[in-house]
């Protein structure tokens, strides 16, 4: 995983200046990973004991996931998520390039190009679909799929983005 956050922090840098204080986000199948700086290379690097399939597989018994599984998740991912507290206070700029967080961004309503902006609204917005899902509205009725790790990897992003303070993700393309 180390060199992955290294690689993912290096194409993020080449379109992002030096000079600029950057946290750049990965939320992996079993990991999350945390990466901040302002030079070529990362400062810190912290990975998190929460991912896409696992949390997904932890507390997701139902498709969708019960309002009571998505409560037990968020705890969770709370505890793992203000881990980072220290280390992304003085990078204010949150940046990603997963697919999935793009995948967010365009239900969002963001437009495909290179960089979406992703404000701390909109992943509130799809979240509330999420929760209408597990309360038995029909994903294709609320614009979402229905797969349990799109539900994590949105409850990551939501809880990453909340507790820590960031207004907004931008989401880059690979």
């Amino acid at each position: 995983m180390q060199t992955g956050n290294h690689q993912r922090y290096r194409e993020i840098r080449r379109i992002v200046p030096e000079g600029t204080a950057i946290t750049v986000l990965h939320i992996g199948d079993q990991e999350t990973s945390v990466a901040t700086g302002t030079g070529s290379e990362p400062e810190k690097i912290l990975l998190l004991d929460i991912g896409s399939h696992r949390t997904s597989a932890e507390f997701f018994f139902h498709t969708p996931p019960t309002p009571g599984e998505i409560e037990n998740a968020i705890m969770r991912v709370e505890d793992e998520v203000t881990r980072a507290r220290e280390i992304v206070a003085a990078y204010p700029m949150l940046i990603s390039s997963d697919v999935s967080i793009r995948e967010i961004a365009q239900i969002a309503g963001g437009h495909a190009g290179s960089a979406l902006p992703l404000p701390i609204e909109a992943v509130e917005q799809v979240f509330e679909l999420l929760a209408s899902h597990s309360l038995g509205r029909p994903a294709s009725s609320v614009g979402i799929t229905g797969d349990p790790a799109f539900a994590a990897t949105l409850l990551i992003l939501r809880e990453f983005m909340h507790h820590l303070k960031f207004a907004s993700i931008s989401v880059m393309s690979r």
